[in-house]
């Protein structure tokens, strides 16, 4: 007699393994030091080497090719290595209140004041630059800051004075730092150290040959009301 055939088990169903996550790609890493640099990281290491200066840990010429770095660095890993070998402690400033700047293209163009065998003024309420290009040959370059609005913490002045004369005039309550040379010629900056430390920082570097170039403060010009009047003026 056939034995009746009974029908086979179905099979069950395996259960499925979760996949393993796929290994996340170097190229999707964001280290920190690749995040690109705001005007809050620049003017933060730009403070740390001012202080430097003033405390003789930099002389004028290593201030002024690390200033120009700051400016060029794209991102934060280049900023950090510009102050490495200086103190970046900061408690007490860390604590203060950020000052608002204005908005400004960090790799905007620079002015160009330039006066041959003439005479270039600029003075009154005007907008300053990050960067400002001065040359008198033969000539005459006045540059007021005592009214102007400053739309970032740094200014940088490049004066070149050849049988000429470049005379930078700022308000007494700002800081001021100068690095330059006069060949058969003069070269004056006055040092400011702003009591506010959120004042603006102009420095001005250059040289004059047979010439004169030369950066004060005007007596009698401050900026009042730092914070408030940075603000109306650049239109927060």
């Amino acid at each position: 007699m056939d034995l009746e055939k009974q029908p086979e088990p179905e099979k069950q169903p395996q259960p499925q393994r979760p996949a393993a996550p796929a290994a996340t790609s170097p190229s999707f890493v964001d280290p920190q030091g690749s995040l690109r640099a705001s005007d809050a990281d620049r003017d933060r290491i730009a403070d740390i080497l001012r202080d430097a200066l003033a405390e003789g840990r930099l002389d004028p010429e290593e201030h002024s090719d690390r200033i120009d770095a700051v400016y060029r660095a794209k991102t934060v890993g280049e900023l950090e290595p510009i102050v490495r070998d200086l103190p970046a402690a900061r408690t007490v400033r860390e604590t203060e209140p950020a000052l608002v700047w204005g908005s400004d293209e960090t790799e905007g163009p620079a002015d160009n004041l330039v006066a041959i065998f003439s005479s270039t003024t600029r003075k009154g309420r005007w907008r300053v630059s990050r960067r400002t290009n001065a040359f008198a040959l033969f000539g005459n370059v006045e540059i007021d800051l005592t009214e102007a609005i400053f739309a970032q913490r740094l200014t940088t002045i490049n004066a070149t004075s050849i049988f000429g004369n470049v005379e930078v005039r700022v308000p007494e309550n700002i800081s001021m730092r100068g690095s330059g040379t006069g060949v058969f010629g003069n070269f004056e900056v006055v040092t400011l150290e702003g009591a506010d430390p959120q004042a603006p920082v102009v420095v001005v570097n250059g040289y004059s040959v047979f010439g004169n170039v030369e950066a004060k403060p005007k007596r009698g010009k401050w900026i009042t009301n730092l914070q408030g009047r940075l603000r109306k003026n650049l239109g927060h």
